[in-house]
């Protein structure tokens, strides 16, 4: 018989139950007590969904990352973290974000790293590795967990992130190898494996997800290493991989010695067939055939066609799983009532996949004639939209076919351009200025659900938040602040906004997914081709203009981000549905020009994330990539200065594609890597201008001016000052007003100290 099972369950909960209980406890309206009981409940919620698989997983729910309960379970949190006073959850939310429940200054610490999780929009906290560094086991949380499912009648699986993979995303602090932690980690992994075999664990999920990377001889040799020492271990391995292909490293998986691997079969389709010839006889072949990362239905009756030969062959030796954890999709689509029939009809979310996977298990088990209700009826689902007439339009089609050379050209090169823009505005060395959006306060998003519900007029809603521009734009002016922002009260979400106001997209009431911590976002569906009815933004932009003789940015997301900020259409090219998006950004970039618009902000924040995970793969991708921006951004005049903003990824090696993008100013963040980021400018010339991002906006933390003229002053050893701009690394839309203004100010003294040093 299949036996089924799942690597992960959005941790969220169906009404982002988890975000509302995290934020009340910082908050201190709830004790860690209540915040334990909100945990369990969810858990318990989370296995009901997942009633009826073989085995469910345990140890994928998390408080805020499961990099960092990784990093708890191993004993290895940051020096600075493990003095500070209170319990180990209050040490583990100062890790996470800074700061515990009702900290005072006094406890607070400088938060871990933060960056993207593979190439999806999760973000995770980083370990932090030195040659000195120790682990020691804490296996509380794990135990607890188990014996939660086993109480409700599941069989667990203990789900832990693999040693060299948990080095992999770490970084050293020294400069030393981190494989040279490996003998020193694998003592704790083996000492973990025996506790969950005493307790009675017979499969542990140990994700190696860095399996799918290129890996040199050194990272090789180490996967060869720690499961040689791990094989003696009671407990039977299930090393997974997912998001990517093996390639050279399928014979080393196939090799290690483990009980079973697990595949992604929907982005490695060509090794399904490999893997099952190369696996020895005695091990678990398990296949993630449900798609863990988008919302469309699966062609059921397709993946049965490849399956059944496959099960013949493989029998019991065959799991069958989703391709990886369910986390970076919403909970349940059936909550969904104002979504079109149509498309909802198209969906499936965390809930419909497993009853996906349960389908074909049933269908190999016991034959398609058992489903055959279901498969009919999923079958009319795939052919429905396949033809739906909504999907295509033949006049987007032939915008994208138009496209030629000269569309990702500005006028001149930024030298000349940069005079007439200086010309223009007339800007001071150092300029200040936000990334865009200012908090998003309760009586803001009051005033959005009493317009999306009709208490509050459209009229009405539109002087609300022009009242809220005002405010900000008021508040910038009153700071000091050199180039504006409109602060984005009218807005929701960076992508869903726009998304909103294209043709092509469609709305979700729930399909909250976890970005990092307590944010989470509701990815928009782009379901058909993309066109732009009319303008998305001129009229606020133009309003908090006329507010101001200062300079204020349009602002726009950029077509790269739009794409991989949204559950995307699987039935062409992603290069197609991005350059469709670029056409769309473009005419909204002209449009604000004509408006008077002097800077134009497209941000392109997840560029990085859509890189292929191999680089050998990368530069298809950074060329259709940097082509849609450019598309998208470089019809203006020289005087108009374009902006880009990316937070939270690693650019060092992609710098070079980074710089062809031509922007004007580009905006990064460097205030939780201290400007390691900047590294990339002491062997590259970055041609343009730069703000180094000095106040890491994901904390509660107040930076002071001396903290942000140092990280400056860093920043002026790799780049000229003359094309330095001082900025926070990210957004303001999190935060709240009483912590934005004191950072802004310290932000805007240390830039007038900065030019008074200059002079």
């Amino acid at each position: 018989m299949v036996l089924t099972h799942n690597l992960g369950f959005p941790r969220i909960g169906p009404r982002r139950e988890l975000k509302f209980a995290q934020e009340a406890f910082w908050q201190g309206k709830l004790t860690e007590e209540e915040l334990n009981v909100r945990g369990a409940d969810l858990r318990r919620k989370h296995w009901q969904h997942q009633h009826g698989l073989d085995l469910v997983p345990v140890g994928d729910f998390s408080f805020y990352d499961q990099v960092l309960d990784m990093s708890v379970t191993l004993g290895h949190l940051p020096e600075r973290a493990q003095s500070t006073p209170g319990t180990e959850l209050d040490r583990y939310f100062r890790v996470a974000r800074g700061r515990s429940a009702s900290d005072t200054d006094c406890c607070s610490i400088h938060a871990g790293a933060m960056t993207k999780w593979f190439d999806t929009n999760y973000h995770y906290i980083v370990p932090e590795l030195e040659a000195s560094t120790q682990f020691t086991l804490n296996p509380e949380r794990l135990l607890t967990q188990i014996e939660e499912a086993r109480s409700q009648g599941f069989t667990p699986k203990p789900v832990i992130i693999g040693p060299v993979t948990y080095l992999w995303l770490g970084k050293a602090k020294d400069c030393s190898d981190r494989l040279d932690l490996l003998d020193r980690l694998l003592e704790v992994y083996a000492e973990l494996l025996e506790v969950l075999a005493s307790h009675g664990i017979e499969w542990v999920q140990v994700d190696e997800p860095a399996l799918v990377t290129e890996l040199n001889s050194d990272w090789r040799h180490a996967f060869n290493l720690a499961y040689h020492r791990l094989k003696s271990a009671s407990a039977k391995l299930l090393v997974t991989t997912y998001f990517g292909e093996l390639r050279e490293n399928l014979k080393l998986a196939c090799e290690l010695p483990v009980a079973g691997v697990h595949l992604d079969a929907i982005n490695a389709p060509d090794e399904v067939a490999r893997i099952a010839d190369w696996l020895p006889a005695h091990k678990i072949l398990s296949l993630g055939v449900i798609n863990g990362r988008n919302i469309w239905k699966a062609d059921l009756s397709q993946t049965l066609d490849w399956l059944e030969p496959l099960y013949e062959k493989l029998g019991d030796r065959l799991w069958l799983a989703p391709s990886c954890s369910l986390l970076h999709v919403p909970v349940d689509v059936s909550t969904e009532d104002k979504l079109e029939p149509e498309i909802k009809h198209w969906l499936s979310f965390g809930v419909q996949k497993l009853a996906e996977l349960r389908l074909l298990a049933q269908a190999l088990n016991n034959g398609r004639a058992s489903v055959s209700g279901p498969l009919a009826e999923n079958a009319q689902a795939i052919r429905s939209r396949r033809e739906s007439a909504r999907v295509h339009n033949p006049a987007v089609t032939q915008s994208v076919i138009r496209i030629d050379s000269q569309m990702g050209y500005r006028q001149s090169p930024y030298s000349e351009r940069i005079k007439a823009q200086q010309q223009r505005l007339k800007l001071p060395r150092y300029p200040t200025t936000t990334i865009g959006s200012f908090p998003q306060t309760p009586e803001i998003r009051r005033a959005r659900q009493q317009h999306h519900k009709g208490e509050l007029t459209e009229s009405a809603y539109i002087a609300r938040i022009r009242e809220e521009i005002a405010h900000c734009v008021k508040t910038q002016e009153q700071l000091g602040l050199d180039v504006l922002v409109h602060g984005e009260a009218e807005r929701n979400d960076m992508v869903e906004y726009f998304g909103e106001q294209l043709e092509g997209y469609a709305f979700s009431q729930f399909g909250w997914v976890q970005s990092y911590g307590s944010r989470c976002v509701k990815p928009p569906i782009l379901f058909g081709d993309i066109s732009r009815p009319q303008a998305m933004t001129v009229d606020w932009i133009r309003h908090a203009q006329s507010l101001t003789d200062k300079p204020l940015k349009g602002m726009l997301t950029g077509p790269v981000t739009i794409l991989n900020w949204s559950f995307v259409r699987d039935d062409q090219p992603r290069k197609e549905t991005c350059l469709q998006l670029a056409m769309a950004i473009r005419e909204e970039v002209l449009d604000l020009e004509e408006a008077g618009t002097k800077i134009i902000q497209i941000d392109e924040a997840a560029l990085r994330e859509g890189l292929p995970l191999r680089k050998s793969d990368w530069a298809s991708y950074l060329n259709w990539a940097i082509e849609a921006f450019r598309v998208a951004a470089n019809g203006v005049r020289d005087e108009t200065q374009i902006h880009t903003h990316m937070c939270y990824s690693e650019f060092n090696d992609i710098i070079e594609p980074i710089a062809r993008m031509d922007a004007d100013v580009i905006t990064i963040e460097t205030s939780r890597s201290a400007m390691e980021l900047l590294d990339a400018f002491k062997g590259f010339e970055y041609p343009n201008d730069i703000g180094p991002g000095v106040y890491d906006i994901h904390s509660p933390n107040v930076p002071d001016k001396l903290q942000i003229a140092e990280l400056m002053h860093k920043a002026a050893e790799r780049i000229p000052a003359s094309r330095l701009w001082v900025n926070p690394d990210c957004g303001l839309k999190t935060r709240k007003w009483e912590e934005v203004i004191p950072a802004l100010k310290g932000m805007v003294e240390a830039a007038r100290e900065l030019r008074s040093e200059a002079q």
